[in-house]
């Protein structure tokens, strides 16, 4: 891989991460969901699941899946993806629009019992490992990080399975817990982004048997 362009501008003529550019699948979700709070449980959840899937693949997989994955788990509602059982096992292992992998179809199917029994309290749990890190600049990448890997444990130690520090990072990265958009990168906003952030912390980042 070759290094980093230092300004790379979309159609529009903004300034964007550099990733974003390659499809407009990856355009569209950088500019309206990469870095947004996601504050719901199920949508924690969701998030959860599918950066476990992405492990080992191209994030792009993933995104031209996700209807497929949305209509497999049922909206990613973990009441009721707790409730799946060996049936539902074997449909997801044969469903051409997901991933099908037996490890991590079994251990979205675990995550959404550990999520389902605590609630509240799993979106309290994520959001308490939110940082206040500075943007990266151009050619400074992060794939693991201090917070990261507590949040890994922490999951871990609450019962979440496939779950390790880089793809605890990469579940940061995409709903808010860390702003990871290049310090030159105009889309979104940094400070509606910011605010957004700050509003969902304030309800949400609760300390989590740590100290903070």
């Amino acid at each position: 891989m070759g290094p980093e362009p230092e300004v790379v501008h979309g159609p529009d003529g903004l300034v964007r991460c550099p990733w974003s550019l390659s499809t407009p699948e990856y355009v569209a979700y950088h500019d309206t969901e990469w870095g947004w709070p996601v504050a719901s449980v199920a949508g924690l959840y969701e998030r959860l699941t599918l950066e476990a899937f992405q492990s080992g693949l191209a994030w792009i997989t993933i995104l031209r899946k996700r209807e497929g994955f949305r209509r497999a788990f049922a909206g990613f509602d973990p009441e009721v993806v707790a409730g799946f059982g060996d049936d539902d096992r074997e449909r997801l292992m044969a469903d051409a629009g997901i991933v099908r992998n037996l490890a991590k179809i079994d251990a979205a199917l675990a995550n959404a019992r550990v999520v389902a029994d605590l609630g509240e309290g799993f979106a309290d749990l994520v959001w308490s490992f939110r940082t206040d890190s500075p943007r990266p600049g151009p050619g400074e990448f992060r794939a693991v990080t201090p917070e990261s890997t507590a949040l890994a444990k922490a999951l871990k130690a609450a019962g979440i399975r496939f779950v390790g520090p880089t793809t605890a990072y990469a579940l940061m990265q995409a709903t808010g817990l860390v702003d990871d958009h290049r310090s030159d990168c105009e889309v979104p906003d940094a400070a509606l982004l910011r605010a957004a952030v700050e509003a969902v912390a304030a309800q949400r980042a609760k300390p989590w048997g740590r100290t903070r």
